[in-house]
């Protein structure tokens, strides 16, 4: 009877939005062609599916959330894609029989002009995979764990770096050489000669330590014109006019201002936070709830829209971890979709796959009424 009863709450939910979408774009197709609602994006020349993107978010968080995985189609437990778009994978379609709807990608290394990811995933497969998500419906988000420019070493070298690359730093000319890879790769991604959008999240959990982008390891004020610039660089210099930039802190101490090192409302689209659980799902659970308290708040007041943009448990050992723990701590919360980190090894996964202990859980969980998968947002188009 549980069953049936999300079931048919999740179609409700779906009719509900799919009118909701239909009202908001049936005088124009898929078309926005009146200012008036058109949101307010970083990009005042971004594409008219670039605003689509985002009232198709703006809609999605009305009624429930998308359902996101990192490198969910490039590989999983015991696979990885080997281009070949005929046979797509993914641990999340094997146990739910869907894909998410939100798919993660990370585009470190490309500053180097390297053939392959810092995870090893090739360039022109992300490419390929992100073409294809795009095509059945999916939305597309991009993180960037770049190099340090100064060390050479990488992410998670604490080496300061900051300063070097802003305007006036020793190492500028590095730094826009490396923008310029990102826009080169950013600009393949087409379908018929028009660029997909994707949501873009670089520098994130800048009030952690762990980054060189991080906490101690540069000023706020250099953080956010480097933030600004890079900006810029995409939006004016190589005139990218397909991307929603995305602000996402880690999980906030006491004393963390969410505020602090952000870019400012011209240079921001979406507000995010990146929250994880340690095997403490009491802790993680109210550590939700205060933190998107405030980002919903910020948000709200910002009139923008807000995302939980990392999140889960490493190898899920809790007992119904998603139906217990985050359902019920985000199915109020107003976001427009939570990420749920990749499927590296059987000891570094945050998805269940065939066998997997949660994999019943995630079943159910699928069939929640606000959970929104792929085949999801397909009932959604007009």
């Amino acid at each position: 009877m549980t069953n049936k009863k999300n079931l048919k709450k999740k179609k409700i939910t779906l009719f509900l939005i799919g009118v909701s979408m239909f009202f908001a774009f049936q005088s124009c197709g898929t078309k926005i062609k009146s200012d008036a609602i058109k949101p307010s994006l970083v990009d005042k020349n971004a594409t008219e599916i670039t605003f689509n993107l985002y009232n198709k978010l703006e809609l999605i968080a009305k009624t429930g959330f998308a359902i996101g995985h990192q490198d969910a189609t490039s590989y999983g437990i015991g696979w990885r894609h080997e281009n070949n778009l005929s046979i797509i994978k993914s641990d999340v379609q094997e146990v739910v029989g869907d894909f998410p709807a939100v798919y993660g990608f990370d585009i470190g290394h490309i500053e180097l002009a390297q053939e392959k990811n810092l995870d090893g995933v090739p360039f022109n497969d992300m490419r390929n995979l992100i073409i294809d998500a795009y095509k059945n419906g999916g939305i597309i988000t991009i993180s960037w764990h770049l190099d340090n420019p100064v060390s050479l070493g990488d992410s998670w070298d604490p080496t300061p770096a900051v300063s070097e690359i802003i305007k006036g730093g020793k190492n500028r000319e590095k730094y826009e050489l490396w923008v310029q890879r990102v826009a080169n790769f950013l600009n393949t991604l087409q379908i018929n000669g028009e660029k997909i959008p994707v949501i873009f999240r670089p520098f994130h959990e800048m009030n952690g330590s762990w980054f060189w982008w991080g906490e101690g390891n540069c000023t706020a004020s250099n953080y956010i014109k480097l933030w600004q610039e890079t900006v810029q660089l995409l939006k004016d210099k190589h005139n990218l006019h397909h991307i929603i930039y995305a602000y996402s802190p880690n999980k906030l101490n006491p004393t963390d201002d969410y505020l602090k090192y952000y870019p400012g409302d011209e240079y921001v689209d979406i507000l995010g936070i990146d929250i994880y659980d340690f095997n403490n799902s009491e802790a993680y659970s109210n550590a939700i709830t205060h933190d998107l308290n405030i980002v919903k708040k910020i948000a709200t007041e910002k009139k923008k829209l807000f995302a939980f943009t990392e999140t889960g448990l490493e190898k899920i050992p809790t007992h119904k971890w998603f139906t217990e723990v985050l359902y019920p701590t985000i199915e109020n919360s107003g976001i427009s979709w939570v990420l749920l980190w990749r499927n590296h090894t059987t000891s570094h996964h945050y998805m269940p796959f065939k066998g997997h202990t949660s994999e019943n859980d995630f079943i159910e969980f699928e069939k929640l009424p606000k959970t929104f998968f792929l085949k999801d947002l397909q009932k959604l188009k007009n």
